[in-house]
């Protein structure tokens, strides 16, 4: 197989793509071909480096079942994007709900070329109603591709300086993907969800900045219906897209907003690392507001104990 040039030949920049999905939760067939499709394109248009949103094969809302069907590391998330690479000599990657051996449930991102897979990196703190589904990972989520240092950050990890501690100085190019979704659709909220709209359209950028590196995020979009962890109501929201391209400064390079749907943005990205500017002082990098710091806490705490209850439950029946 021959490898897509990884450099443009006149700078040291690279072609990158990132995936916009429609949300359809739970639905892994239509979330496979979605992704396949768009993939293709993405290569078409002469992107090296492609990347898919988390959950690229599920979406994400608190549904059991999504953590329940959750297949091996060896399964269908890593065959699609493993036939993808080989088939149009590409790096490509994108996060998923996978059962391990241990019998836990991670959220792990793969990264493949051409040649077959070169890194996984889990998670490290389920973000909310995410506790209940799966739990974190340890890894620095840093690894060596195409003459390359890869960072991964996924979602909530670019909010977080812990991040840019593992990762600041250390990375030629971010690779990473949200679920991020938004406040429910109650009237009193409006002002809120605003303000959690542009947080999380800022979050790469703004995570660009911190780390000294480029950042390509791929997310959802679409509408989101499902149980509210921890409460007898129904969550009816939506996911808040914001897929896109961003340098080392945090200029945006290309972008695709929650209501312009599935599809893809595509960059031509300087690899040019900057000094990282850490953020010790502090957890988050962003200030999150009220709600959504109570809502980490209680959902989290909440999520936890019904993750440990289903875990317990499976190895039993497994032990039957």
């Amino acid at each position: 197989m021959k490898y897509r040039s990884i450099m443009n030949e006149t700078s040291n920049k690279v072609r990158v793509a990132a995936i916009q999905l429609d949300a359809a939760l739970g639905d892994s067939d239509r979330f496979l071909a979605d992704s396949e499709r768009l993939a293709t394109a993405a290569a078409s248009e002469g992107a090296a480096w492609v990347v898919l949103p988390e959950f690229f094969t599920t979406g994400m809302g608190f549904e059991p079942r999504i953590s329940r069907s959750a297949p091996p590391a060896e399964g269908e998330p890593a065959v699609l994007l493993a036939r993808l690479a080989a088939a149009h000599g590409i790096h490509i990657g994108g996060s998923a709900l996978v059962r391990d051996a241990d019998g836990h449930v991670r959220n792990a991102f793969f990264l493949f070329g051409p040649d077959g897979l070169l890194g996984r990196h889990d998670k490290d703190l389920p973000t909310m109603w995410e506790s209940a589904l799966y739990v974190g990972g340890t890894d620095p989520g840093r690894f060596d591709a195409a003459g390359l240092s890869i960072g991964v950050a996924l979602c909530w990890e670019l909010m977080r300086s812990q991040t840019v501690a593992r990762l600041g100085g250390q990375v030629d190019l971010v690779l990473g993907g949200s679920g991020w979704w938004s406040m429910p659709d109650w009237p009193l909220l409006s002002g809120v969800e605003r303000r959690n709209l542009a947080r999380a359209n800022a979050a790469p950028a703004a995570f660009a900045r911190h780390v000294g590196a480029p950042v390509v995020h791929a997310a959802h979009a679409g509408r989101v219906e499902c149980d509210f962890l921890g409460t007898p109501f129904r969550y009816r929201g939506r996911l808040e897209g914001g897929t896109q391209v961003c340098d080392a400064d945090g200029r945006v390079l290309a972008f695709r907003g929650r209501d312009d749907g599935a599809g893809i943005v595509t960059a031509d990205v300087p690899l040019v690392r900057r000094p990282p500017t850490f953020a010790s002082d502090r957890f988050w990098l962003q200030k999150r507001g009220a709600i959504a710091a109570a809502a980490w806490v209680y959902h989290n705490r909440v999520g936890r104990r019904f993750y440990e209850r289903a875990h317990r439950a499976r190895l039993a029946e497994v032990q039957r």
